[in-house]
C-alpha cells in the first residue's frame, strides 16, 4: 500500500525521481545560448543585391537582419556631419562607440533620426569604402557588429560576415554579379528615384570600390572558406532567395 504521508508531502514523488535523470528544460529558439543562435552570413561587393536577398530571407525565417555595410555608410555619414575627415583613422574609431543604430521596418535610424536615404547616395557609398579600410574603426564596429546576434536567428551581410565577424556561422553565402550587371542595376535604381546617374561614372566607382575591398589589408572581399558562390547575373531576386533558404535548410539537415 502506498504511503499517504509520503503521498501528502511530496517526498514519494521525489523518492520514485531518485536515480533518474532530471527532466531536459525546453528550449524555446528564443531562449537559445548565442553559440546555438543560427546565423546565415551573406557577403559580396557593392551592388550584388546582397541587401535586398538577406532582408527577404530574414522575413521569410523570421529572423532579426544586420546590413553591416550600412555601418560604414553610417559611420561616413556622422563624420562628415561631425566634420571629420574620412582619412582620420583614430577619429573615426573613436566617434564609433556613440553611435545609436537601429534597423527598424526597412528603415535605418542613427540617434533617432531616419537616415535611410542619406546613407544611399554615392557620395555615402564612397565613403562607407573608404572609412572600412581604416583596422581601428573596423575594431572599434565588430563589438556593434555582433550585438545584432540575436534569437530566434540571424542574418548578416556584408564584406566580412562569414569571415571575421560571424566565422563559425553555418551557413555562409558569397552572392555576386558582374560589374556591368551591378551597375546597371545601381543606375536603375537611382532613375527610379529621380536621382541623376551617369551609367559610365558608376561602372567606374563600381570597379575602384571592387579594387580597394579586395586589396585593403584589413577584412578583404573574398569568397570565404564554406561559403557557397551564388551568382546573380542572371537569377531574378527571388530565385536567390530560394537557393539561400534552400542553402539553410541542407546545413540543419546535416
Amino acid at each position: 500500500m502506498a504511503d499517504l504521508s509520503k503521498m501528502a508531502t511530496g517526498e514519494g514523488e521525489r523518492e520514485k525521481r531518485e536515480g533518474e535523470a532530471p527532466d531536459q528544460p525546453h528550449l524555446s529558439p528564443f531562449s537559445l545560448p548565442l553559440s546555438q543562435i543560427p546565423v546565415i552570413a551573406i557577403d559580396g561587393p557593392s551592388a550584388s543585391g546582397k541587401g535586398t536577398v538577406a532582408q527577404l530571407v530574414a522575413q521569410r525565417l523570421g529572423f532579426h537582419y544586420l546590413d553591416s555595410g550600412a555601418l560604414y555608410r553610417i559611420a561616413a555619414l556622422a563624420a562628415k556631419q561631425r566634420g571629420i575627415s574620412w582619412q582620420n583613422e583614430s577619429e573615426l574609431a573613436a566617434m564609433a562607440p556613440s553611435l545609436d543604430i537601429h534597423f527598424e521596418n526597412g528603415q535605418i535610424l542613427l540617434n533617432g533620426n531616419n537616415v535611410s536615404d542619406a546613407v544611399r547616395t554615392e557620395e555615402m557609398s564612397r565613403g562607407a569604402s573608404e572609412v572600412a579600410v581604416h583596422p581601428a574603426l573596423r575594431k572599434a564596429l565588430v563589438d556593434l557588429q555582433r550585438s545584432f546576434l540575436k534569437p530566434p536567428g540571424l542574418v548578416a551581410d556584408g564584406r566580412d560576415m562569414g569571415s571575421v565577424i560571424f566565422p563559425d556561422a553555418p551557413t555562409k553565402i558569397f552572392l555576386t554579379a558582374s560589374a556591368e550587371v551591378r551597375a546597371e542595376r545601381r543606375y536603375n535604381q537611382l532613375m527610379e528615384k529621380e536621382n541623376h546617374a551617369n551609367l559610365a561614372a558608376i561602372l567606374q566607382d563600381l570597379q575602384l570600390r571592387d579594387e580597394r575591398d579586395r586589396q585593403r589589408a584589413v577584412a578583404p572581399l573574398q569568397q570565404c572558406e564554406g561559403a557557397m558562390l551564388l551568382d546573380t547575373d542572371h537569377l531574378t531576386i527571388e530565385q536567390a532567395v530560394h537557393l539561400v533558404l534552400n542553402q539553410y535548410s541542407a546545413g540543419n539537415e546535416k
